[in-house]
């Protein structure tokens, strides 16, 4: 394309984000220095030239956003202007854009096979598109994840998951589901399940019939393919559905996200639950789907208590609101890296932080 020719593409964000305002077209003579400037600027820089080149671009301007200076103030100050710094970055590193053609294949010189990794992030490519690389690099890591998949201590198997579907980096609540003495082993429903892992676990423990359910389709594609994989899809079933299915059982699981916060793209609904919507709905309407002396599982950690951002007497106000009492609570100390990363911004609540089970019943 010649300087100055105007060109039309569908604008593609498996991450939900809206279309750049204003885009240029450079090419291997940009320098890091300026597509940092223009991406500062609000520019969006289509580019043209080598694929390596760009994510030499790419990888340059990450360096110069830095990590910026240690957050201030109370840990919910700290945790607000954390969010605020990735969401820059994200949105600065976002602006970097590359064309995608129908196959879908990029036409850039040394760019390498990125089929199966952007259709499972896009769907079909039917025409001509602009992707954000910072996004399409991440795609082709989430395509890695699904390839080699994620052993399971639990499944003493892999969980394969989708692109946009959370998957269990974290073990220790996991875990705690394997651990737990089932209240029966006729029925359970994992909500929202994600990857199918928890739903995995409990059919594996001798569940007969596990329904799991999710509200997007990505997840529910998921889990049904995991469950074949691990050889209990006669046990286990994905229902599309916006969080339980009818009737009652005798044990219902759920682990919602764990941060009151809003999400800044659609990835982010996983681990983050503005106003505790998805926690506060299960609580409330829990009691009307176990059966006589069943069991809910609540997974949760208390990092947002650790941040500031929920209190523990909130979350047992809202418990003994709906009806419910605590039978039992299992907890566990994280094991994952952030939790003794001494240089991570949100240490001091990272190394507090508990996981726990809880054992509710109605009272």
């Amino acid at each position: 394309m010649d300087a100055g020719t105007g060109m039309a593409a569908r604008w593609r964000s498996a991450n939900g984000r809206p279309a750049p305002g204003r885009v240029e077209v450079v090419d291997d003579a940009l320098t890091a220095d300026d597509a940092y400037r223009m991406a500062s600027q609000g520019i969006a820089m289509l580019w043209h030239g080598d694929f390596h080149n760009a994510r030499q671009i790419l990888n340059a301007m990450d360096r110069r956003i830095g990590a910026g200076k240690k957050a201030s103030g109370t840990p919910a100050e700290q945790f607000y202007r954390h969010r605020q710094a990735a969401s820059h970055r994200a949105r600065i590193l976002g602006l970097l854009l590359i064309p995608l053609d129908p196959g879908p294949v990029v036409p850039l010189r040394r760019a390498p096979d990125i089929r199966e990794a952007a259709a499972e992030a896009y769907g079909d490519i039917g025409e001509s598109s602009v992707v954000s690389l910072h996004e399409l690099v991440g795609a082709i890591g989430a395509h890695e994840w699904r390839r080699t998949g994620v052993y399971v201590d639990a499944l003493q198997d892999r969980i394969h998951p989708h692109y946009g579907t959370f998957f269990p980096t974290r073990s220790e609540y996991v875990d705690l589901v394997a651990a737990a003495a089932l209240p029966a082993d006729t029925l359970a429903f994992d909500v929202g399940t994600g990857t199918g892992v928890l739903a995995a676990v409990l059919a594996r423990r001798g569940v007969r019939r596990v329904i799991a359910t999710d509200n997007e389709t990505r997840a529910i594609a998921c889990a049904a393919e995991n469950f074949r994989n691990l050889g209990v899809e006669d046990r286990a079933e994905a229902v599309l559905t916006d969080m339980f299915p009818p009737g009652r059982a005798p044990l219902i699981v759920c682990n919602p996200p764990w941060i009151p916060a809003t999400p800044h793209s659609s990835l982010d609904n996983a681990v983050y639950d503005p106003g505790s919507r998805m926690l506060l709905r299960f609580l409330n309407e829990l009691p009307g789907h176990l059966e006589p002396g069943g069991e809910g599982w609540l997974v949760l950690s208390d990092l947002a208590e650790h941040l500031g951002l929920r209190s523990r007497e909130d979350l047992l106000a809202v418990v003994e609101a709906a009806g419910l009492k605590v039978a039992e609570r299992l907890d566990t100390k994280p094991t994952h890296p952030k939790a003794s990363d001494r240089d991570n911004p949100l240490f001091a609540a990272r190394s507090a932080e508990v996981t726990s089970l809880w054992r509710l019943v109605t009272r």
